[in-house]
């Protein structure tokens, strides 16, 4: 086994709760924190030291990890830590920032004399909890053997993307692949949408695009989530993914792309989150589709045009 270090995750969520019990089933010394004390909790039972505050998690750390929501959010909880953090400390920025988040990150961790990494991660609930990630990572050569254990305790694959962390080259590739993967998601909800107001049993479009080019792993395990009613808990949020895909559409507006399918995605998790589904799997995002008058409900297409066949029997 690798040298043991001391890991303080910040910010114990669907990702980083898993990747702190990685880290700890791989030997190292965890310490946790979180805004909201009882997602933390449970990682006691894990070996994990569970924290009052950053401050106290970051001490004595070789690395500090963080996954919180957005990169304002990793920025204002590191000032937090500032007081206990160590000229020398390793920073693995595992937030889906964005790209202008990565500059004011990074520039604080030059002014405390951090090593900085840029390095988030692709994968959710599942293969989280199963150590199997890919972690897109940027950073100096010369920490690499600091952080790399850690990264084979969460992942199944590290993707170096460049020796500057500060550059973003990491969270770049990151908005990429999840604008891909927010496009199927929303995609996947208006296939099942079309297919429920216009009475087709959703099978049949799977048996019609069986084997062939159009078929797809992550399209059919989407669905399931919605026809199965399997939306929580989430592998991956709505309001995440209403979050990330503002991140997507800013980045392109930034370099001067239109992306319309991001931002129709964007405002695709935004209603779904309005209608009360901000907590559930992003495939939710499928009810974004339908107005309060009609819940998109599969199991609800029968008992309505029952009622429909009764009302006119009735009328007759």
């Amino acid at each position: 086994m690798t040298d043991q270090l001391t890991v303080s995750v910040l910010g114990t969520g669907i990702m980083g709760a898993a990747m702190a019990r990685n880290i700890a089933r791989a030997g190292h010394t965890v310490r946790v924190w979180n805004r909201t004390a009882a997602k933390a909790e449970p990682l006691a039972a894990d070996g994990a030291v569970v924290c009052a505050s950053p401050a106290d998690a970051v001490q004595g750390a070789d690395v500090v990890l963080t996954m919180l929501y957005d990169g304002p959010a990793a920025l204002a909880v590191l000032r937090e830590a500032a007081p206990a953090l160590r000229p020398g400390t390793v920073w693995v920025q595992s937030t889906t920032a964005g790209i202008e988040a990565i500059g004011d990150l990074a520039a604080f961790a030059r002014e405390h004399e951090l090593v900085f990494y840029d390095a988030p991660v692709l994968g959710t609930r599942e293969p989280a909890e199963a150590g199997r990630l890919t972690v897109l990572a940027a950073g100096p050569v010369e920490g690499r053997k600091t952080v790399e254990p850690v990264f084979d305790a969460v992942g199944a694959r590290t993707v170096w993307t460049g020796e500057d962390g500060a550059a973003g080259s990491a969270s770049r590739l990151k908005l990429v692949a999840n604008s891909w993967v927010l496009a199927v998601t929303a995609a996947t909800g208006e296939v099942l949408a079309l297919a429920r107001a216009l009475d087709v049993d959703p099978e049949s479009f799977f048996d019609l695009i069986a084997g062939g080019p159009l078929d797809m792993g992550y399209l059919r395990a989407k669905a399931a989530l919605v026809l199965e009613d399997r939306l929580s808990p989430a592998s991956f949020a709505v309001d995440t993914a209403a979050k990330d895909a503002r991140l997507i559409v800013e980045a392109g507006r930034r370099y001067g792309v239109r992306l319309d399918v991001a931002e129709a995605s964007a405002e695709r998790m935004e209603r779904a989150a309005a209608q009360g589904h901000a907590d559930e799997d992003m495939a939710a995002a499928y009810f974004a589709s339908f107005d309060g008058n009609f819940d998109g409900n599969f199991d609800g297409n029968k008992d309505e045009k029952e009622n429909e066949d009764e009302n006119g029997k009735q009328a007759g």
